[in-house]
């Protein structure tokens, strides 16, 4: 999930809620990763207040992993987010805390003079700050989907699957408001970008991947496979601190954007971050759907309406999550054969490409109904300029039946087209 503008931006944050749980048991593969198998269920309303008219979009599908935290350990539920940094629990909350710290006897509170909270935290979309009363360190989240959580910077044991129990330092936290219509069981978030305090770079992983079905499984290998040829295309690197470019996320440069055979005409300057960061295009597996800056959005559904013309019927006026304005009519028998006739969207990078197609373009809105039983269909991507959020965002949506993979030491993302359930079962996961 990113943060919000003129901050730092998921390892997968965004109605419904289908939560994909990475299983406590592992397999190891022959180059010495770690696969973990993944399934999805869906949940009821996470009961965490919300501020009204707060949201401009949120979300309804998360991506999940548990694992145990504490001596003894206590097994939490947490959303995989590619486009975080800080991992945090919900603590002290009553009958909504996850995570119960006093009994732990291995829980740390991380004091105000510690180098942690001095330095580590400086990537975070907020200062820390040193609470006047305990002498801790306080930090304050906040996303682009106007989530945000509280609390104080503490340190415990995390363990997941066969590895070692590693010390880690994580968000504490007393309050949270929450952009999903919710996950009753989702206890925090585990970030993992590229920032010093997110969960990858404390436990020293160089590399990891994952595969998320269109089904209801994946799988999280954490390390090597060496399973599949995938493009590669190199991260975006500015060292310069700019108000909108997020310098841990996993940004890569967005090229070209094809629809069917036609490649879009978007000027090459719509799509290179400006003087101030904004418009880079981040990889998160946290978001659900995809995001363009308007300027491109626009020539995209332009392009898209003309190819799709007699194919889908719009429906003008109705607008998804307050970012998706690219709405259809249709019956599910219509939308069914519609999807095998759309043109799909091709996503163009230096080295790579990601095509999305099908059923992939289309989401059905649960509850919207028309007459001759109709249904509402959306076009799967958004406009950040709707949201606000200056940046191009490819969501996990989009990945689905993509091995993607976040390789830490060569500063590169690789893709490939597969079918997550033959790729895992050469892992020895059966979906």
């Amino acid at each position: 999930m990113a943060f919000s503008p003129s901050s730092a931006p998921g390892l997968f944050p965004l109605l419904v809620a289908v939560i994909v749980i990475l299983q406590l048991q592992s397999y190891e593969t022959e180059a010495g990763g770690l696969a973990l198998p993944l399934r999805t269920r869906k949940l009821q309303s996470l009961s965490i207040p919300q501020p009204p008219n707060k949201l401009r979009f949120h979300r309804n599908v998360s991506l999940t992993v548990t694992l145990a935290v504490g001596t003894p350990p206590q097994n939490v539920t947490m959303v995989l987010d590619t486009g975080s940094e800080l991992s945090w629990l919900l603590c002290d909350n009553g009958p909504l805390s996850k995570f119960r710290p006093t009994a732990s006897s291995s829980y740390t509170p991380i004091p105000c003079s510690s180098p942690t909270c001095k330095s580590q935290t400086r990537d975070l979309p907020n200062l820390s700050t040193c609470d006047s009363a305990t002498h801790n360190c306080h930090v304050s989240l906040s996303y682009a989907d106007a989530s945000t959580a509280e609390g104080t910077l503490v340190s415990d044991l995390f363990l997941v699957g066969s590895q070692p129990a590693r010390r880690t330092a994580f968000g504490c936290m007393s309050s949270a408001f929450s952009a999903a219509a919710g996950d009753t069981t989702a206890a925090g978030m585990l970030g993992m970008n590229r920032g010093a305090l997110s969960f990858i770079a404390q436990t020293n992983t160089p590399r990891f991947s994952y595969c998320i079905s269109d089904r209801d499984a994946g799988v999280l290998l954490l390390g090597t496979a060496n399973l599949l040829h995938l493009n590669y295309t190199p991260l975006v690197q500015i060292s310069l601190p700019l108000p909108y470019f997020d310098r841990v996320a996993y940004s890569v440069q967005l090229e070209t954007i094809r629809v069917g055979a036609k490649t879009l005409p978007i000027p090459k300057s719509v799509l290179l971050p400006d003087h101030t960061g904004a418009g880079q295009t981040m990889v998160d597996s946290g978001t659900q759907f995809s995001f363009l800056l308007g300027q491109a959005y626009e020539i995209l559904k332009d392009e898209f309406l003309r190819q799709t013309k007699g194919v889908l019927t719009p429906e003008p006026g109705y607008v998804f999550q307050g970012a998706f304005d690219m709405c259809f009519r249709a019956t599910a028998v219509a939308a069914a054969a519609a999807v095998r006739r759309i043109p799909a969207v091709v996503l163009g990078f230096q080295g790579a490409e990601v095509a999305v197609d099908g059923e992939r373009l289309l989401y059905h809105v649960e509850g919207e109904r028309r007459g001759n039983n109709e249904g509402v269909w959306c076009f799967t991507f958004g406009n950040s300029d709707l949201v606000p959020m200056e940046a191009y965002v490819i969501g996990h949506h989009h990945q689905q039946n993509v091995w993607v993979e976040y390789d830490l030491q060569n500063n590169r993302v690789g893709f490939a087209p597969v079918r997550c359930d033959l790729a895992s079962r050469k892992l020895g996961v059966m979906l």
